[in-house]
């Protein structure tokens, strides 16, 4: 099965369907696809055309998505599918998200197939990532009903990039998020994402406000574009505002790819004083991305400096946390979802073929 019906859309009063389920709008003949490619009008209805394809399936470390304070150093499997609801000039993931080829969804599996395939490998969770799973939000749901029928985890590496009905839909089978703030303008969003700000800000105040999922926030800071120390201070300061200071913020590089070829790479002093700025704001636990950076990478006890969680890249070197995720060394708690003692997984990344397990 690739073909499956949707909820989310409705009839207008020209003939054509508009589709619901992000912002975006698509407003469709018969025959046509949204922007995202995998949403369709077919008879008469919008379906999802890439339910049970994926573009591959593939153990990653946790702290990858990247989630710092999700059971550290566990395994997680991976998979996506094809396309993307947004138009990142400068996606890393493009060869992915810009897919138009039905070659990309090479690989195939149920949703309880996926549960299986977790269990089997040893992981807490399954990640919908690679490209945004609010465009395959049936597909999504329903392999997370089936991981947690097998006390496996779901999580979503995504845009945030979703209207309020389907958000309140998707987000009621997840357990965590990793959801990409891309800049913190208008103007980025309209001209470098062809997309809008505001939405975005919707889902993580209501990630905040009205779900338990555990969820951080990465912002790919691109020279000349959103890494002005005016914007990341208003952005971290409204983060602190309107989420807290526990919220983990991750500042990762950027290098040239897709349609940006023409910026530098970031320098990792941007990331380091990305850092300082979001701590002075408030924020405890703010990370550097795509860089080798143990301090930027390690987490710190906001009340007494220790370091809790050390880690090389994603190999952890330190845990003085205690099974409920206490500092060992004052008693503060560390925000976020803790098991015990940390995985051992590392750095590790195996691609897998869920045909052969």
């Amino acid at each position: 099965m690739s073909t499956v019906a949707t909820r989310y859309w409705h009839a207008l009063d020209d003939g054509r369907i508009q589709c619901d389920t992000c912002p975006r709008y698509c407003k469709l003949n018969e025959g046509q696809r949204g922007l995202c490619f995998v949403r369709a009008r077919e008879n008469h209805q919008i379906v999802l055309t890439t339910y049970g394809r994926s573009s591959g399936f593939c153990v990653d470390p946790v702290e990858k998505k990247p989630l710092n304070h999700f059971l550290p150093g566990t395994p997680i499997l991976s998979f996506g599918t094809a396309g993307c609801n947004l138009a990142c000039q400068f996606c890393q993931n493009w060869d992915i998200s810009k897919s138009r080829e039905t070659d990309t969804l090479a690989d195939s599996a149920s949703p309880g197939a996926i549960a299986a395939a977790a269990k089997d490998t040893g992981c807490q969770s399954v990640a919908f990532t690679y490209n945004d799973p609010v465009i395959f939000l049936e597909y999504a749901v329903d392999v997370a009903q089936a991981c947690h029928e097998n006390g496996i985890k779901a999580v979503a590496v995504t845009a945030g990039y979703i209207c309020d009905e389907p958000r309140r839909d998707f987000y009621r089978y997840m357990d965590a998020a990793n959801v990409d703030l891309k800049g913190f303008t208008e103007r980025f969003y309209s001209q470098i994402c062809a997309g809008h700000l505001r939405p975005v800000l919707d889902t993580l105040v209501y990630l905040k406000k009205e779900t338990k999922v555990w969820f951080e926030i990465t912002t790919l800071l691109i020279p000349g574009e959103n890494d002005s120390e005016r914007e990341i201070e208003d952005m971290t300061q409204w983060i602190l505002l309107n989420l807290g200071p526990d919220v983990p913020l991750h500042f990762t590089a950027f290098h040239p790819d897709y349609k940006m070829l023409n910026r530098p790479s970031t320098p990792p002093m941007t990331l380091t004083n990305a850092r300082k700025i979001a701590m002075k704001n408030g924020l405890r636990y703010v990370y550097t991305g795509n860089v080798h950076d143990e301090d930027g990478g390690s987490t710190y006890c906001h009340n007494c400096g220790t370091k809790i969680i050390g880690r090389d890249w994603y190999e952890i070197t330190a845990w003085k946390l205690t099974a409920d995720g206490h500092c060992a060394s004052c008693g503060a708690l560390c925000a976020g979802v803790f098991d015990g003692a940390p995985g051992n997984w590392g750095a590790r990344r195996m691609p897998i073929r869920l045909s052969r397990l």
